[in-house]
C-alpha cells in the first residue's frame, strides 16, 4: 500500500480569483477533493489527512506557515485539493409533492451539487456560502414546495 501523497506548500487560496477560475471548471469534472480540519489542527504546520474521497495526505509546510479554510493543497489540471475547516455543513430540503422532488432532483444534478439522500429529504453538501445553493431554488423555497429541514 503507498504512503500518503506529500504536500509541502499552499497552492493558493479558493478567494484567489485566478485560482477559483481553474476550481470551477474542477468542480465541473467533479475533480475538487476536500479535507477537513478541526480549528484545532490549522496552526499545525505538520500532520496527516484523509481527504472526503480517502486519500492520505501528509502536509509538511515551513514553520510558520498554518492551514485556514480555503487553503489548496494541490491544484493540478486533473485534480485539486482544498481545506475546510470544521465539519462538512449541510443544507437538508424536503420537497412536499413529486413534481417539487423531480424539480429539486432535476436542479440538483444539473447544478452538480453533491447530496445524499435520507428517507425524505435531500441532505446538500455545501462548499461555499449557503446562499449560493439557496438562491439556485429560491423559487421552489418560496412557493413552499421545498422546505428546509433544520432538524437535520
Amino acid at each position: 500500500m503507498p504512503g500518503p501523497l506529500l504536500v509541502e506548500s499552499i497552492a493558493g487560496w479558493v478567494d484567489d480569483p485566478a485560482v477559483a477560475t481553474r476550481l470551477h471548471a474542477l468542480e465541473q469534472r467533479h475533480a475538487v477533493d476536500y479535507v477537513r480540519l478541526a480549528a484545532a489542527d490549522l496552526d499545525r504546520s505538520r500532520l496527516r489527512v484523509t481527504s472526503d474521497a480517502g486519500v492520505d495526505y501528509a502536509v509538511a509546510l515551513p514553520r510558520g506557515n498554518g492551514l485556514a479554510d480555503g487553503a489548496v493543497l494541490v491544484l493540478e489540471d486533473d485534480r485539486a485539493v482544498v481545506v475546510r475547516a470544521g465539519t462538512a455543513r449541510t443544507l437538508t430540503l424536503r420537497a412536499v409533492d413529486v413534481a417539487a422532488a423531480l424539480r429539486l432532483g432535476f436542479l440538483a444534478g444539473h447544478l452538480h451539487w453533491k447530496v445524499d439522500q435520507d428517507d425524505d429529504r435531500l441532505l446538500v453538501h455545501v462548499h461555499g456560502a449557503e446562499s449560493d445553493y439557496t438562491a439556485r431554488i429560491a423559487e421552489l423555497l418560496a412557493s413552499g414546495r421545498v422546505e428546509r429541514c433544520d432538524d437535520g
